[in-house]
């Protein structure tokens, strides 16, 4: 779980993507805990500045609303270890709804969510993926634009729409949008999930996530 944030212009992204090194705050989560608080769905599901990216039927019983930073270990986990189990059990067979929700802490966080911005709206998710699982690549290194302008191309991204993407305002724009959404919903830390409204914060194991989930089916 990562509790820190560089508020950033376009401006200053490059300098600070190939200056700054990422550390990390951990905190492991040993057993299934109570919620941290509970908030009303309809205000977590209000409409926002930005346009929601979620996973799921529409109208599934139970709603996850994950706010994750791209440079945020147990981020990256739960969406390579815990999210393919969560996809097969609950996702599609249209009993969870997972909408995914950018809480950028740094610039390199809002690098990646930037391009997956600029990616078309159905290579989104496909772009989170292989950031996620290859974090060690460009975020843990001194100079992140090589290996993420790497992954950019192998997505489909040319030179020039990797240079452009990153100096859009209007996409810097709504990453920041998000992190301000997230932050009046009480998020501080990343990972942050609030299931049907209760709020889940730092590492949680997949046994948590299904007693949960299954708990809310149940009723």
């Amino acid at each position: 779980m990562i509790k820190f944030r560089s508020f950033l212009s376009f401006g200053i992204i490059f300098l600070l993507m190939a200056a700054l090194k990422i550390s990390a705050t951990v905190v492991v989560a040993s057993s299934v805990k109570p919620p941290a608080a509970t908030v009303d769905m309809a205000k977590l599901l209000q409409s926002g500045k930005v346009k929601d990216r979620f996973e799921g039927e529409v109208n599934a019983p139970v709603t996850i609303i994950e706010y994750a930073s791209l440079t945020c270990i147990h981020c990256a986990h739960f969406y390579n270890d815990i999210l393919p189990q969560l996809r097969k059990k609950y996702i599609r067979t249209g009993k969870v709804k997972l909408i995914f929700r950018e809480y950028a802490f740094d610039p390199r966080a809002t690098a990646g969510f930037m391009l997956a911005r600029c990616a078309p709206e159905d290579r989104y998710f496909p772009l989170i993926e292989v950031l996620f699982q290859k974090q060690h690549e460009w975020v843990w290194g001194r100079d992140a634009l090589i290996p993420l302008k790497k992954i950019s191309l192998m997505a489909g991204f040319t030179d020039e729409s990797f240079n452009t993407c990153l100096k859009n305002q209007t996409i810097l724009d709504e990453v920041n949008a998000s992190f301000e959404r997230g932050k009046e919903l009480g998020v501080t830390a990343t990972p942050t999930f609030f299931i049907n409204g209760s709020k889940y914060e730092g590492a949680m194991s997949v046994e948590d996530f299904f007693s949960v989930i299954d708990s809310f089916l149940k009723n």
